[in-house]
């Protein structure tokens, strides 16, 4: 039998149609999870909602990474979860046979789980840790004693509060040489940003040991004082730390 050209571009046309179809409803059961809609995703899910937002079974199968050919990886989520009775505690009990009795499921899954299941053993068994609260300048000198002690150079720090004054970070914002340090406000209100900060507490030290502040020292305070203002980021102190005392803006009124 030969065909015209007619007659094969009506086949092509027919064969790419069905192959379209094909691709939007696979005949199988088995739809990958890229084809899904983005907010159903498990990884998408999470970036889009909060990791609280995600099932038992859609964090375990952010874990696994991947499915098999017959099952998605939340497919296989959910019957690893069946196998434990989808129980959490359960499931920590497993060892590696365990996992890999689980079709679709081995050592590198496997391992992937009982690594997560480990960090959590861990976390439950450390104590949390309280921030430090700063109620004084003399809470900030102390706090500062372990990074600018017996220094010789001059270095530039902040104290990244929340709204309780508890010290949600401290940050090495410069180095510099004996007589000073760089401080860029840009760079000191970004890293607060990024922590979440309520507030801030500045901090550099002067290895000659005098604690008046210079020129230099009053004008950037200023600068940052006003700048804080205007972000909703109060800057609540500038101490001038050396090993045997400190200069407190805040305690002379300057802030």
């Amino acid at each position: 039998m030969t065909f015209g050209s007619e007659s094969l571009a009506v086949l092509c046309e027919a064969f790419l149609f069905y192959s379209t179809l094909n691709m939007r409803y696979p005949s199988q059961g088995h739809i990958s999870i890229k084809q899904w809609a983005e907010e159903d995703r498990p990884r998408e899910k999470l970036l889009l909602k909060g990791r609280s937002a995600l099932s038992n079974v859609e964090l375990l199968a952010i874990l696994l990474g991947t499915g098999s050919r017959s099952q998605s990886a939340l497919d296989l989520a959910k019957e690893l979860m069946n196998s434990a009775g989808n129980n959490l505690n359960e499931l920590a009990k497993y060892k590696m046979a365990d996992f890999i009795k689980i079709k679709g499921i081995g050592q590198a899954k496997a391992i992937s789980i009982l690594a997560a299941m480990e960090l959590l053993r861990r976390r439950s068994s450390e104590a949390i840790r309280i921030n430090p609260k700063i109620s004084s300048s003399l809470d900030v000198y102390d706090q500062m004693k372990e990074h600018l002690m017996d220094l010789e150079h001059e270095e530039f720090w902040i104290l990244i509060l929340n709204r309780a004054n508890l010290i949600v970070r401290k940050e090495r914002v410069s180095i510099g040489g004996f007589s000073g340090t760089v401080a860029d406000p840009k760079v000191i209100f970004s890293r607060a940003l990024e922590n979440q900060g309520s507030s801030l507490v500045m901090v550099h030290n002067h290895p000659s040991g005098n604690p008046k502040p210079s020129t230099a020292d009053r004008s950037l305070t200023r600068k940052m004082v006003q700048a804080g203002k205007s972000l909703d980021l109060p800057i609540l102190d500038h101490l001038i730390f050396t090993d045997l005392g400190y200069y407190s803006f805040a305690d002379e009124g300057l802030i």
